[in-house]
């Protein structure tokens, strides 16, 4: 299914549910402020991309989020609910992340590389595991039956057995999102998913994305493909030195004239490029292009 069609069969959702809201981030180093005052809204079965050149907050942002900061200022709420400033606790609420640098354990198979991910969903302790009760026997089984599962729907179902580290790069990245979606999310945030990848490896992860979110996910999406992040995204934030420079529909942000500045650093005042759907008006490389 071309990504067109996935986008044309979204489900119709009248007033989804908030699952996501970030209120006036602010995050400092010292004197250096990273993340300036940003609000987010997430809502259910929504694709969110996130965008800006270098250095423009948006991995530091993504850890406000989920807990590997802890905001200087601001507050982040799932589901309704304030999040702690730790990871575990923010992946058992029900969101998961991937990094911009893969996070494999490149001496374990694929498999166990997902089951790693099942385990905050599991509660056998210490001792039950170490003598292997009913319990951990119980809850073993049903976390590598899970994991096979979603090693099936990423695409991956053959490489079970096969060490992380031998996997081809693209497979890598989709292991990642596996052991991601192990965790039981209700929210997925990835960052940078496609970096390093050819265009059908592109293509390939954009198709998974649209599956997850088809499957009843939101997914929030960091990216420098705006070909890519354009035609995947519901609603899409530009971030520049740190602060919100716009926020919209991915054809009212390629086509301000904001953004177009922030990216390739013509004036204000330049003509921008006519937007079509298949050609966002940011200049793309000559890699994108062909």
């Amino acid at each position: 299914m071309t990504a067109t069609a996935h986008a044309a069969s979204a489900p119709a959702r009248t007033d989804p549910k908030v699952v996501l809201e970030a209120k006036g981030v602010i995050m400092r180093f010292g004197g250096l402020v990273a993340v300036d005052d940003v609000d987010m809204v997430v809502r259910e079965g929504e694709i969110v991309g996130l965008i800006g050149p270098n250095g423009a907050g948006k991995t530091t942002f993504f850890n406000c989020l989920t807990g590997m900061y802890k905001p200087t200022e601001g507050t982040v709420t799932f589901e309704g609910s304030v999040l702690p400033p730790k990871p575990r606790a923010v992946v058992k609420a029900g969101m998961a992340r991937t990094f911009q640098n893969i996070r494999l354990f490149g001496n374990m198979t694929a498999l166990e590389n997902v089951m790693v991910g099942r385990y905050c969903r599991t509660s056998a302790m210490a001792l039950t595991s170490i003598v292997r009760g009913p319990k951990f026997r119980h809850e073993e089984a049903a976390t590598r039956q899970r994991a096979q599962e979603l090693l099936d729907f990423v695409g991956l179902g053959r490489t079970t057995e096969h060490l992380a580290r031998n996997l081809p790069y693209g497979d890598q990245r989709r292991l990642e999102i596996a052991r991601a979606l192990a965790t039981d999310p209700k929210l997925l945030l990835l960052d940078e998913p496609t970096a390093g990848m050819n265009p059908k490896e592109t293509q390939e992860t954009m198709d998974l994305i649209f599956k997850i979110r088809d499957s009843g996910l939101a997914v929030v999406v960091i990216e420098h493909d705006m070909r890519f992040i354009f035609t995947l995204c519901d609603r899409v934030l530009c971030l520049v030195r740190g602060a919100l420079l716009v926020e919209g529909s991915p054809a009212t942000v390629q086509s301000d004239p904001r953004v177009i500045e922030a990216y390739i650093g013509t004036g204000p005042d330049a003509p921008a490029p006519t937007p079509t759907a298949e050609r966002p008006a940011v200049s793309l490389s000559k890699e994108e292009q062909a």
